[in-house]
């Protein structure tokens, strides 16, 4: 932090109270400044830095663990307490940190619920009909597979569902890699995979992205390294919203076949907001469909809690995904992919979601504008997030916190961390202001927002 943690917390402290000491540190809490885990100054080292008794800390200190922000360990001192989210993988944990109430949550990642198709219809269809009746049976109904092959990006050998796309991108890397392997990872990236790859001791290759995806010389550079898999969001990134055109598929698929490095690599595509991205639908596979596993995602589009992906590629590589499933999970619900298809195929359904890949484009604009007006750097990307530099990524969180405005810190989708590379945080399209979601009471408008980020990106 540059200064002593004391003076940080008495710095924050606006009032000299036992309440406002405490709505200080409780503050500093929330904007992830104290993180889980840090250690406190003593009673006596702030009300010295304060220049109030120890029992006005006290007070402070017994309000804060009243409500269950610290913890006191005897002698070892008093904690910022781990909050409930250790079952959260390490990345995880940063974008779930921050607590406490604010005005606008735009740090999620999570569509927003009024652009989500309804599923009352979708449920009204289903009938005892869609459920199992042998654990033998295909593990995907015939109507949705023959649906995802008509409208797959590119021939495909084999088609499966699962629960979503890291479910998908998990059970391809289980497939995969041994210890020790590596991997190419875009840079920024998707927090899980990069928690994925720590988790089976791969070592991560990351590669920058330009505004068209993977930069093609310095894929062909981490290809040297002899890869085992390559990782990529091929449209509507996350967090960057930059979206792969077909023209950089191409190269990106040349200089794999070209690499006497990457004759084994194995491509694993995540278009996990497919169906809300403006750009056209592209894949390696156009090029090397024997080298590549791609996944479409309906989180974004049809609802989280569908927990449903479609996987295809190479028939080898897909039927081992599935048979070591069937020993697992089995297969993802009949009665779910019932529902997905209905959601597919309805005119109603299928206008619905068009209009959600409509209002997020506005909303992209509308924001980048906003941001611009304010003398800030945007850029409109493609699909829900935004990414946006700024001169020192906590500053730019407690100030924005302050106004009331909750987004993620860049440094989880970062793979390198390395400081050239600048500093962000991710904004989220999912509960700004537009035309289907007006500002609540007390929420700020677009342009509000705009010029609070660029008031917060600035040293």
């Amino acid at each position: 932090m540059g200064r002593s943690i004391a003076a940080v917390v008495a710095a924050a402290a606006e009032e000299r109270t036992p309440h406002g000491i405490a709505a200080g540190i409780a503050r500093l809490i929330n904007a992830g400044e104290l993180a889980p885990g840090d250690r406190l100054p003593t009673v006596r080292e702030l009300a010295t830095e304060l220049g109030v008794s120890p029992a006005t800390v006290s007070g402070a200190w017994q309000s804060l663990a009243g409500v269950g922000l610290i913890v006191s360990r005897g002698r070892s001192g008093s904690f910022v307490r781990a909050g409930d989210r250790q079952w959260l993988p390490p990345r995880f944990r940063p974008l779930a940190r921050q607590v406490g109430a604010t005005r606008l949550d735009l740090s999620t990642g999570t569509p927003d619920p009024l652009l989500l198709p309804p599923l009352g219809p979708a449920l009204a269809r289903l009938s005892s009909g869609a459920a199992t009746a042998s654990y033998l049976d295909r593990p995907v109904i015939p109507e949705l597979e023959a649906l995802l092959r008509a409208t797959w990006p590119a021939p495909v050998e084999s088609v499966t569902v699962l629960d979503g796309a890291l479910d998908g991108i998990s059970r391809t890397l289980d497939l995969l890699l041994r210890y020790g392997d590596r991997v190419v990872v875009e840079d920024p990236g998707f927090p899980p995979v990069l928690d994925l790859l720590d988790a089976v001791g791969a070592e991560r290759v990351p590669v920058p992205l330009d505004e068209h995806g993977l930069r093609p010389d310095l894929l062909a550079a981490a290809l040297l390294r002899s890869p085992v898999a390559i990782v990529l969001q091929p449209r509507a990134h996350n967090p960057t919203g930059v979206s792969m055109t077909a023209e950089r598929a191409a190269e990106l698929a040349r200089v794999i076949r070209q690499s006497r490095h990457a004759e084994a690599t194995i491509i694993i595509e995540d278009d996990h907001s497919g169906a809300i991205a403006h750009a056209p639908d592209v894949t390696l596979a156009a090029w090397l469909p024997e080298r590549v596993v791609h996944l479409r995602s309906f989180s974004k589009s049809h609802g989280p809690d569908l927990r449903i992906a479609a996987l295809g590629g190479p028939a080898r590589l897909v039927d081992a995904i599935v048979a070591r499933r069937i020993l697992g999970p089995g297969w993802t619900s009949r009665m779910t992919q019932t529902m997905l298809h209905h959601l597919l195929t309805d005119d109603d359904a299928v206008e619905h979601v068009q209009g959600a890949r409509e209002e997020y484009a506005r909303r992209q604009a509308a924001l980048a504008a906003a941001v611009r007006a304010a003398g800030g750097r945007a850029d409109a990307g493609d699909g829900i997030n935004a990414w946006l530099p700024v001169a020192d990524e906590r500053t730019a969180i407690v100030r924005l916190a302050a106004s009331g405005i909750r987004v993620a810190a860049g440094t989880p989708f970062q793979a390198t961390g390395a400081p050239d590379r600048g500093a962000f945080v991710r904004v989220s399209l999912g509960a700004l202001p537009g035309p289907a979601r007006s500002p609540q009471p007390g929420e700020p408008g677009v342009g509000e927002i705009g010029a609070l980020l660029a008031a917060a990106a600035v040293p």
